[in-house]
């Protein structure tokens, strides 16, 4: 049995974001301090994704594990009340995932998802991932680079994101 009351259990499902979030701040910030412009959760394109780049059609999406079923199969067991509920809010939020990715794959964009701790954990190398297709995009022979003032000079300080140069 749920220890809130309904109206305090209203609360806190209302007070949960669908945008602006803490991860979704995090992640802006690392795109625009490697020189990413983005567009935040453009109506204009299907499944309002938290980014989009549209000089290169890249979707970004920022899953948090528990919406987006991350592990399903192993932690759908872990609702304690009201499991018919969750079971198929979950449910849904996955099949939409997937007829998001399909619907923009279909038309061009190049879909990124990554999940919450892989944000947290793991930033440089979700960073990576766009910046290397950035590159690698026939849309543009743009390089991204993240540079750094240094004695007056612009210096290139990386061409991927941080930590992410092979030292020879």
């Amino acid at each position: 049995m749920d220890h809130l009351t309904k109206e305090q259990r209203h609360k806190n499902m209302a007070a949960n974001k669908g945008k602006g979030t803490k991860l979704e701040l995090l992640f802006g910030k690392l795109l625009w301090n490697a020189g990413v412009r983005y567009r935040k959760n453009d109506t204009s394109v299907f499944g309002k994704p938290d980014f989009v780049i549209k000089g290169h059609k890249i979707a970004i999406f920022c899953d948090g594990e528990f919406w987006h079923g991350r592990n399903w199969e192993i932690r759908k067991n872990d609702h304690k009340s009201n499991c018919d509920f969750w079971h198929s809010k979950i449910e849904r939020n996955i099949e939409r995932d997937k007829e998001v990715n399909t619907t923009l794959q279909k038309q061009g964009w190049k879909v990124f998802r990554f999940w919450e701790t892989d944000i947290t954990k793991e930033p440089d190398k979700c960073l990576n991932r766009i910046l290397n297709y950035m590159n690698t995009d026939n849309k543009t022979s743009e390089k991204i680079a993240i540079t750094k003032m240094c004695g007056g000079n612009k210096v290139v300080m990386q061409m991927y994101g941080p930590h992410s140069l092979n030292e020879d």
